[in-house]
């Protein structure tokens, strides 16, 4: 069973030697090819693969930085094997936990094995406090149990890691979406060590991202196939609270009160306003939709078996 090992590279010269002689003799018992994916690069990073590469080695190119996402999308692309499974390039993950994962895989009949951090070698303040915050609220927003969402050491079967539709920064939702294609994962300790060469191109930053990246998830894994549901519904109930304040604004109308005044009144005709705009906002999201699924022929659902009985 060929392993496919995707490693985003960005500015990691130095780690580049250590790194491919971690995985040789970590995997040197497993059939695997090495797909190195540079993002846009500054340094000599491209160089020094280049001149470590060998027959297990294809190194991907990108012409400028697009993240982190998007060049672990363009690994997985050009992978191979019937498991793929991601690491980061700076060495803080261990490759030889990944021999372990597999038998992991295997015992548990899972589509994905997720790495956890049992030991981070991270700052506190600056990168593990932030991150305890996010998997908190992605556990608690998806339904997606897991402990550690932050760990790039994971490994899927073919089917799903090449059907995650990765695009913008989503990388850290990949159990969500690996979910959303029901897949059975498990969640594994792996050993996590502190960076020794170059610095970490993540900050306090991203984690602000983490909310409007949630947001999309939930849309995705609950309307994504029936945006109009929800907003159809929020459409719905503001113009319907919008129509009872401007009825009942009518009715004092009638029996001769003032309303110019009311600020009553500028609620009553935004919440109509906002309910007739949502309303098409949610005819618009569902012709997309279906533009979407049916020009490329995709389909909603995925088949896992069809069992005929001879």
């Amino acid at each position: 069973m060929k392993l496919s090992i995707v490693i985003p590279m960005m500015n990691e010269e130095e780690n580049v030697p250590p790194l491919f002689k971690e995985i040789r003799c970590s995997l040197e018992d497993i059939d695997y090819e090495m797909i190195l994916v540079d993002d846009g690069s500054t340094d000599h990073t491209v160089e020094r693969m280049k001149a470590e590469a060998d027959e297990k080695t294809k190194i991907v190119v990108l012409n400028r930085n697009y993240g982190q996402t998007t060049a672990m999308a363009a690994g997985i692309d050009v992978a191979e094997g019937e498991l793929i499974a991601t690491i980061d390039g700076d060495l803080q993950n261990d490759p030889g936990d990944i021999p372990l994962m597999i038998e992991k895989m295997k015992e548990a009949q899972a589509d994905v094995v997720a790495g956890r951090r049992l030991k981070r070698q991270d700052g506190m303040f600056l990168r593990k406090v932030p991150s305890k915050i996010a998997n908190w609220l992605i556990r608690k927003s998806t339904g997606v149990y897991l402990n550690d969402y932050g760990c790039t050491l994971k490994i899927f079967k073919r089917d799903i890691a090449k059907n995650l539709d990765l695009y913008g920064e989503l990388h850290r939702f990949i159990p969500v979406l690996a979910e959303m294609q029901g897949a059975k994962m498990v969640e594994m300790n792996v050993r996590h060590h502190p960076r020794i060469h170059g610095e970490s191109k993540y900050g306090l930053g991203r984690t602000f991202r983490v909310i409007s990246d949630l947001m999309l998830m939930l849309f995705m894994q609950k309307y994504r196939t029936k945006p109009m549901h929800l907003f159809g519904g929020l459409g719905i109930a503001s113009f319907g609270l919008g129509v009872l304040i401007n009825f009942y604004l009518l009715i004092l109308k009638i029996l001769g009160h003032d309303i110019g005044q009311r600020p009553l009144l500028t609620l009553g005709i935004l919440l109509v306003l906002v309910g007739i705009q949502l309303i098409t906002t949610g005819f618009i999201a569902e012709l997309i939709m279906r533009t979407y699924f049916e020009s490329q022929r995709k389909k909603p659902w995925r088949i896992k078996e069809i069992f005929v009985e001879e």
